[in-house]
């Protein structure tokens, strides 16, 4: 059964790798729900799973996130003011996120999870519908969003990208910029919030072998070895593609997690 699973988690990897470099996300509204899915597959209690899922997806982020920024630099796909306004706010409210986590009851948790993704999907859907672009807000504006970015990320265990892309996007970052400097403050945040899931994990109870906090750390090897071999066919596509197809895609991927968490 556990070769099954670790099977699953590189094919998992594989597609995740695939969608960070294409969308510019940290792949956590895929690995979230596969690893809830997953998880009591090795044995783990379900109690803990959802934590888990939450932390572990947060640290494949940090690779899949980081292979994806590295290629949108090279391709010259990030916006630089993103970089140094966005991208603290995020980091903080990551952290943040990942100490709210711990007072919500775990039962709520893959509730909480749903909500976000269905918030996320309806946001993206709205922006498709918008012709018309703002002026990126004041430095202070901006640290705050990343903020609020960062909070509501970290409790869903993605990169932040469904929420940093749409965001920038309606604010003048053509798409291609939006979806590189998302994977960067992606690759930030995940290492944010997967260090307070850390620290938060230290002391729980039945937590399994290869466990660093609620990072189950099987799971994350497997993840990472194969999204890493991927991110950059996904950047590449981003490049080429039209900004509205890609807009279209990152808007149906949304509604589709958002169908399979709340059904």
């Amino acid at each position: 059964m556990f070769v099954v699973f670790l099977g699953l988690l590189l094919v998992l990897g594989a597609f995740v790798g695939m969608m960070a470099g294409l969308l510019g996300i940290g792949g956590g509204l895929i690995v979230v729900p596969s690893l809830l899915f997953l998880l009591p597959l090795a044995g783990i209690d379900p109690d803990i799973a959802m934590h888990m899922a939450l932390a572990t997806s947060l640290a494949s982020i940090i690779i899949t996130s980081g292979s994806s920024a590295l290629n949108h630099f090279k391709l010259g796909n990030v916006d630089m003011f993103v970089i140094k306004w966005l991208m603290p706010g995020v980091v903080i409210g990551g952290f943040l996120g990942a100490h709210v986590a711990e007072w919500i009851p775990a039962a709520y948790l893959p509730k909480v999870f749903g909500g976000i993704v269905l918030m996320l999907s309806l946001q993206m859907l709205f922006s498709l519908k918008a012709t018309q672009t703002r002026e990126m807000p004041g430095h202070a504006a901006t640290l705050s969003t990343g903020m609020g970015i960062g909070v509501v990320s970290s409790l869903a265990g993605i990169g932040g990208g469904s929420l940093s892309v749409p965001f920038l996007n309606r604010h003048g970052i053509e798409m291609r910029k939006a979806v590189g400097s998302s994977s960067v403050c992606g690759c930030v945040l995940a290492i944010s919030g997967m260090l307070g899931f850390i620290l938060n994990g230290m002391q729980a109870q039945a937590l399994p072998a290869g466990s660093l906090g609620y990072v189950y750390l099987p799971a994350l090897v497997a993840i990472a070895s194969t999204s890493m071999l991927t991110t950059r066919f996904g950047a590449t596509l981003a490049t080429s593609m039209p900004t509205t197809r890609l807009k279209k895609i990152f808007a149906l991927f949304l509604m589709f997690v958002a169908g399979t968490m709340l059904l």
